[in-house]
């Protein structure tokens, strides 16, 4: 077989070849890939032009392989087995809408739920990470669909945002700790108070928030560790006698001695985003796109705190 130099395979014509091969009729062939005769016959004499050599023996009895047919075919069943587990893949993956929370006990786990039952047949997939530093990556590589994390200033190329939900931030302290009895506490009065944070880890944008936070209300963020995870976090509060910080929605791990306090005058509240890649095109990262806009609750500065960073992209317009 001698191949022109440079010849590319039109994978039409090859699935052609394919189903000619199996049905010995051109008319069969044609009905199986659901085209005309005269179609199947086109894509053919194509590939043969293609490859500078014949591959059927046309006859009363249908089309038979000639020589360079039969040493094609299994190579040509091989591109076609290979294009079709590409698309395959594609096509499990456009199925699973890969969204990063950050923390599945974090409030942006029961926006992804709510999605997830609202849209009927959707299919997610959830993926955890370090936030923003993650999905500066995993968005354009479209290794994930959609992340929630705190962004502020100009993104990167690519990427977009939308404001997702604004969370309070509540106190966390022991049963034993004199401010345990106030049914709300002003941020007036932790000032100079050290509040134990030892999960925001350096270069986070959670971290910055807290850094902001402290800074604006006299508030020292120890964040000492290690970080041994949120049961030692909580237990760890009561045990040291520590106040501790969280949003209201947080799913904390349950125990005995501990009790959450509103923040007051104002709420410092910690702003979360959805971003994506402005060319994703998975057919349900628009729909969460839209439902996320029509759950958002803008910031309201008569009662609410946020970093000024944050701000213009909250703030109704």
């Amino acid at each position: 077989m001698v191949v022109p130099e440079g010849a590319d395979l039109d994978l039409a014509a090859v699935r052609a070849f394919i189903a000619v091969t199996e049905e010995q009729y051109f008319s069969e062939a044609a009905t199986r890939l659901g085209i005309t005769q005269q179609a199947i016959s086109k894509r053919v004499a194509r590939l043969e032009a293609d490859l500078g050599v014949r591959l059927f023996l046309r006859s009363r009895n249908g089309a038979g392989l000639t020589t360079d047919g039969r040493a094609f075919l299994p190579h040509a069943r091989a591109l076609v087995s290979t294009a079709d587990q590409a698309l395959q893949a594609l096509r499990d993956r456009s199925r699973r809408l890969r969204v990063d929370v950050l923390d599945t006990r974090l409030a942006s786990l029961d926006l992804v739920r709510d999605f997830h039952q609202t849209i009927e047949g959707a299919d997610v997939e959830i993926i955890t990470s370090n936030g923003l530093r993650s999905a500066r990556g995993t968005l354009p590589q479209g290794t994930i669909d959609a992340a929630f994390a705190r962004a502020t200033g100009p993104l990167a190329d690519g990427l977009r945002a939308t404001p997702a939900y604004l969370e309070a931030n509540c106190l966390i302290v022991g049963l034993d700790h004199p401010l345990a009895a106030e049914r709300e506490v002003s941020m007036e009065r932790l000032s100079g108070v050290t509040v134990w944070m030892p999960g925001n880890a350096r270069g986070s944008e959670w971290g910055e928030y807290y850094r902001l936070l402290g800074a604006e209300f006299d508030v020292r963020i120890d964040t000492s560790g290690p970080d041994f995870g949120w049961e030692h976090y909580v237990a760890e509060i009561v045990a040291a006698d520590r106040i501790g910080l969280a949003g209201e929605r947080c799913r904390l791990p349950w125990h005995p001695r501990t009790v959450q306090i509103p923040l007051v005058n104002p709420c410092p509240v910690y702003p979360t985003s959805l971003l994506w890649h402005h060319q994703n095109h998975h057919p349900l990262l628009r729909s969460l796109i839209r439902f996320i806009k029509t759950r958002f609750r803008p910031y309201n500065p008569a009662h609410e705190w946020l970093p000024i960073p944050d701000r213009p992209a909250f703030t109704p317009t």
